[in-house]
C-alpha cells in the first residue's frame, strides 16, 4: 500500500526506516502537544510574561514565520505574475513551506490567547481600528490562499490522480492559479505591513517608533520588503536541507540560482533602505525625543550593540554580497552559508522588534527588563518545527513536490531494458484470455 501511494520513477527508504527517522521529531512534536495543552488547561500562567513582555517568544516566533513564509507569496508572484517560468519547478516547495509558515503563526496564535475557544471573537467582535484585527483577516485569508495552492498537489497523489474527478479538479485548478497567487501578493503585501506598521505606532516604546509616509510608519514597508527579501533565501535553505537528508538532487541549479539571485537583489536593497532608516532614526528621531542611539542598548547580553552588527551587518549586507555576486551564489558552500545567515538576519529583526521594544527602559526608574522563556514557551514554539519536518516528510514521499526529480537522479527511474521488460509483460498480461502468463512469457 505504501509502495502504492509513492510518486512513479522515484525511491524512497522503506516504511520501517522511514517512521523510524521521523520517531525522534514526533517525540519533540508530542513534547510541544503536552506544553500547549498546559498552556490551554492551566493558562498563560504557564509562561514567564509579564507586565513588561505581553508580546513574547511566541510573537517573535509569529512575526519570524510569516516573514519567512514570505518566499511562498513572492515565489508565487515572480512565477505566475512576472512570468519567471523557470520557478514552477521549486513552487510547489514554496507553496509547502509557505503552509507550514502560515499554518505555524496560525497555530501560535491560537496558544498565546490563551482561550483558543474564543478566538472567533476576533472576527466577530473586530476591532476596527486595530492593525491586529486586519492582520488576523489577512493571516487567516492568506492561509486560506496557501491552503488553495496545496491542493493541487495532494490530488496528484498517484493513487488520487487515477479519481477522475480529482484528475479534472487539479488540472483545472492549476489552470487559474495565478489569480490565487496575485490575491495571495496582495493580501501578503497588506499583513506583513502591518505587522511592521503596529511596532511603527506603539504608544511610549521609542525603540520601535518610526516616521511615516502618510499614514503608514516606515517599519510598515520595511516589512513587507524584508519578507519578500529573505523568504525565497528560507526556502532555498529548506530545499538545501532536504536534498542533504535525501542524499538527492530534486531542483536544477539554474533554478536554484535565478531565485537566489533576486532573493540577493531584494537583500540589497532593504538593507540599504534599514542602514538609511536606522541612521536616521538614531541621528533625528531618536534625539527629538530625548535618547541617543546608545540609550537604545545594554552591556547585558541580550541587547549590546553586537545586536545590530548580527542583524544589518552579519544577516543582511553578508548574504546580499554573496547572493547578487555570480561566483558566490554558484558557489554551494557559499550559497548555503548566504541563505542561512539571510534567515538569522530576518529572525533577528523580528526579535528586536518584539523583545527589545519590551526591555528597553523608558522612564528614568527602570531598568533593562530581561526574560527567560519558560519550557512551555519554548516547546510550544518548537512544536512548529517539528509538525513542519514531518509535513515536508510526507509530502516529499508521498507526492509530486519535485518535477525535476526523475531527471536529476536517473538511477530512480528503471532502465531502458528494465522497461522494455516491464512493458512486454504488461502487455502479455492483457493480451491472455484468463490474466495468466505463459511460463517463457513470465
Amino acid at each position: 500500500m505504501d509502495r502504492a501511494l509513492i510518486p512513479d520513477g522515484v525511491q524512497r527508504d522503506p516504511l520501517w526506516k522511514f517512521i523510524l527517522k521521523l520517531g525522534p521529531v514526533v517525540a519533540v512534536l508530542i513534547w510541544g502537544v503536552v506544553a500547549m495543552f498546559l498552556c490551554w488547561i492551566k493558562g498563560l500562567n504557564q509562561t514567564n510574561m509579564n507586565n513588561y513582555y505581553g508580546f513574547a517568544l511566541w510573537i517573535w516566533a509569529d512575526l519570524a514565520v510569516i516573514a519567512l513564509g514570505g518566499g511562498a507569496f513572492f515565489t508565487g508572484f515572480l512565477r505566475y505574475l512576472v512570468g519567471k517560468d523557470d520557478l514552477k519547478y521549486i513552487i510547489n516547495f514554496a507553496v509547502l513551506v509557505g503552509f507550514i509558515c502560515y499554518s505555524s503563526a496560525l497555530l501560535i496564535l491560537a496558544i498565546d490567547i490563551g482561550q483558543p475557544l474564543r478566538g472567533w471573537f476576533i472576527f466577530w467582535h473586530a476591532n476596527v481600528h486595530s492593525m491586529l484585527t486586519e492582520v488576523a483577516f489577512c493571516l487567516s485569508a492568506y492561509f486560506g490562499v496557501l491552503t488553495i495552492e496545496y491542493i493541487p498537489l495532494v490530488l496528484e497523489n498517484r493513487q488520487l490522480d487515477r479519481v477522475p474527478f480529482f484528475h479534472h479538479l487539479s488540472h483545472n485548478m492549476h489552470g487559474i492559479m495565478a489569480v490565487f497567487a496575485a490575491t495571495g501578493a496582495f493580501l501578503s503585501f497588506f499583513h506583513q505591513g502591518s505587522l511592521g506598521g503596529v511596532a511603527g505606532v506603539l504608544f511610549g516604546r521609542p525603540f520601535a517608533f518610526r516616521e511615516h509616509v502618510f499614514i503608514w510608519p516606515w517599519t510598515f514597508f520595511l516589512f513587507t520588503w524584508s519578507a519578500a527579501a529573505y523568504g525565497p533565501s528560507f526556502t532555498i535553505m529548506l530545499l538545501k536541507i532536504t536534498e542533504k537528508i535525501t542524499n538527492k538532487r530534486l531542483v536544477k541549479d539554474n533554478v536554484v540560482q535565478l531565485l537566489a539571485k533576486i532573493s540577493g537583489w531584494m537583500i540589497l536593497t532593504y538593507i540599504i533602505a534599514k542602514i538609511i532608516d536606522t541612521w536616521y532614526w538614531a541621528a533625528v528621531t531618536a534625539p527629538s525625543k530625548g535618547f541617543t542611539l546608545i540609550d537604545f542598548y545594554s552591556n547585558n547580553a541580550f541587547y549590546g550593540l553586537w545586536i545590530l552588527f548580527l542583524e544589518i551587518v552579519v544577516g543582511g549586507v553578508i548574504p546580499a554580497i554573496i547572493l547578487v555576486s555570480d561566483k558566490g551564489r554558484k558557489n554551494a558552500k557559499l550559497l548555503f552559508l548566504a541563505v542561512v545567515l539571510g534567515v538569522i538576519g530576518v529572525s533577528v529583526n523580528r526579535w528586536v522588534m518584539v523583545l527589545q521594544v519590551m526591555a528597553v527602559p523608558i522612564m528614568p526608574f527602570d531598568q533593562w527588563a530581561l526574560y527567560l522563556p519558560s519550557w512551555q514557551e519554548v516547546a510550544t514554539t518548537i512544536l512548529p518545527v517539528a509538525y513542519g519536518v514531518i509535513l515536508i516528510a510526507l509530502s516529499h514521499r508521498y507526492l509530486p513536490v519535485w518535477p525535476q526529480e526523475r531527471e536529476l537522479n536517473p538511477i530512480d527511474a528503471p532502465s531502458a531494458p528494465e522497461a522494455a521488460v516491464a512493458e512486454d509483460i504488461d502487455e502479455a498480461a492483457e493480451a491472455a484470455p484468463d490474466g495468466d502468463l505463459a511460463p517463457a512469457q513470465a
